[in-house]
């Protein structure tokens, strides 16, 4: 049957699209140290991050333990969402408590306890102190501390706790900052500070030893209220998913979907944006017209079609776009609106998360790259001598069974029906999230400096690419050498 519209043959004058290894970033001059460069970023229209780096929404590579790190370094965990939508609030629960500077769920004494009782108690609880509270107010009437039962052991442990605990008790409001509760403890020589209401009844307990350890993460990605920040991911149709990670927290929500470019997903999306307070990111899209389907109601854009180190979504299906021509073709749309954008995938070194950057991304979420820490939940296991972790794609055979065939828009059928788009690997063992986010990072500031930028806006502005040739990439990489020690920040096996 003929072609009524044009020849079939027009279909080949097709356009070129580039990723990480066709290009690098063309040196400029500069006075940008490395260490001046600030990473400081959007990944949705009101949530900010000093760190612009993502963990990825596997179940192999982001759950509470892998979110609570990443926020303490200044980036975003986001949540996968192979589990129940209970569960999955109990996780963000656990991240927004786990650095609170207020203690909620306090252990207390009461006067009617012995001085044994209470130092029992202390122990099997595992504190050192607790203030002493009226059962039936709920007011504060002093506090106790080893210290001050040590003596009463000897010679009065069946004395009441009122006999030894200090009455005259330094109190404050909520409202006390991290660096007034400080003072109040310096300048009263404690260790612990009563939070009440206006009545002095008990809300909650600051310490030293926690104050001092939120200061240890200074850049900290942390809410209004101080918590630390998690993103979680949602199904384009799973509204009551959306709306109970909403109320236990979610900074973010991010619609998890392989394309995101379908008139359903995107109905679908803007009603759990009309629902929800969180920003919602929409994702996975990779042209300019997906960018326009989205930006009136979205807070942020994804873009990554099959990209990912195990996703087989290309070769399966034909359809995709690489990276670096998706992250600019999204990005022209997205920053006339003033919309975030995130580069997902196919990040495998630090120089690939700053061309992603240069390309128009706000912010780089990687899988791999992190998979293979102790924070990640994937299991550890031995191969010829070496250490490795389970790192799988949310379009495996193994992931899509548990829950995350929706992602790319397919029923639950039995495993032998499904059309995978991902494949179930191991990455090497890698230690602690914290070294290596600090050489992903290191890295970009380093390219920052190479073209002259101080911030992440000033840098995109400046960049500029040149392309490479197959020679011009095998040059990019260690040559006519045998490596005898790998650095920290590159392999040959990537």
């Amino acid at each position: 049957m003929a072609n009524d519209s044009e020849p079939f043959s027009e279909k080949l004058r097709v356009p070129e699209a580039l990723t990480f290894d066709d290009v690098l970033l063309r040196p400029k001059e500069s006075r940008v140290e490395p260490d001046e460069a600030d990473t400081a970023t959007r990944v949705s229209k009101s949530v900010e991050l000093n760190v612009p780096v993502l963990t990825a929404a596997m179940d192999t590579v982001t759950e509470s333990d892998m979110a609570i790190a990443m926020a303490r370094q200044g980036g975003l965990g986001v949540l996968h969402r192979n589990m129940d939508a209970d569960e999955m609030a109990a996780e963000i629960e656990r991240v927004k408590r786990y650095d609170e500077l207020i203690i909620r769920d306090v252990v207390t004494a009461h006067p009617e306890q012995t001085v044994r009782e209470v130092d029992t108690m202390m122990d099997r609880k595992g504190v050192s102190g607790a203030p002493v509270v009226d059962d039936e107010t709920g007011e504060v009437l002093g506090i106790i501390s080893g210290t001050d039962i040590r003596p009463y052991l000897e010679v009065g442990e069946s004395d009441a706790v009122t006999e030894a605990m200090t009455d005259e008790v330094i109190t404050a409001s909520e409202d006390v900052t991290p660096r007034e509760a400080l003072e109040l403890m310096y300048d009263h020589k404690i260790e612990r500070v009563p939070i009440v209401d206006d009545e002095n009844r008990l809300v909650g307990l600051i310490t030293m030893r926690g104050v001092l350890k939120r200061r240890e993460y200074d850049d900290a990605a942390r809410d209004d209220g101080g918590h630390l920040r998690v993103g979680a991911a949602v199904g384009p149709f799973e509204v009551d998913r959306a709306e109970i990670a909403d109320e236990a927290g979610a900074d973010v929500l991010f619609i998890d979907c392989a394309h995101a470019h379908n008139a359903n997903v995107i109905d679908s999306a803007r009603e759990i944006k009309q629902t929800v307070e969180a920003d919602v990111v929409v994702g996975n899209i990779g042209t300019s017209e997906a960018a326009e389907a989205v930006v009136d109601f979205a807070d942020g854009v994804k873009v990554g079609i099959g990209p990912g180190s195990i996703c087989t979504t290309r070769v399966v299906t034909g359809a995709g776009m690489p990276q670096i021509t998706a992250v600019s073709q999204v990005a022209d749309v997205a920053s006339q609106h003033d919309v975030p954008v995130i580069a997902d995938g196919g990040i495998t070194y630090s120089g690939d998360a700053i061309k992603a950057i240069a390309a128009g991304a706000d912010a780089v979420m990687l899988g791999s790259y992190f998979a293979g820490t102790d924070e990640a939940p994937g299991r550890v296991i031995q191969m010829n001598g070496k250490k490795y972790k389970q790192y799988r794609g949310m379009g495996s055979v193994g992931a899509m069974s548990e829950g995350g065939g929706e992602r790319y828009l397919k029923e639950d059928d039995e495993d032998e029906d499904y059309v995978p788009e991902g494949v179930e690997a191991a990455t090497p063992y890698k230690g602690s999230l914290a070294s290596e986010l600090h050489q992903l990072v290191g890295g970009m500031q380093s390219g920052m400096g190479y073209v002259g930028a101080e911030t992440i806006p000033e840098f995109k502005e400046r960049s500029e690419f040149v392309r490479v040739s197959s020679a011009g990439h095998q040059e990019s990489h260690p040559h006519d050498v045998m490596i005898t020690d790998e650095a920290p920040n590159y392999s040959p096996d990537n």
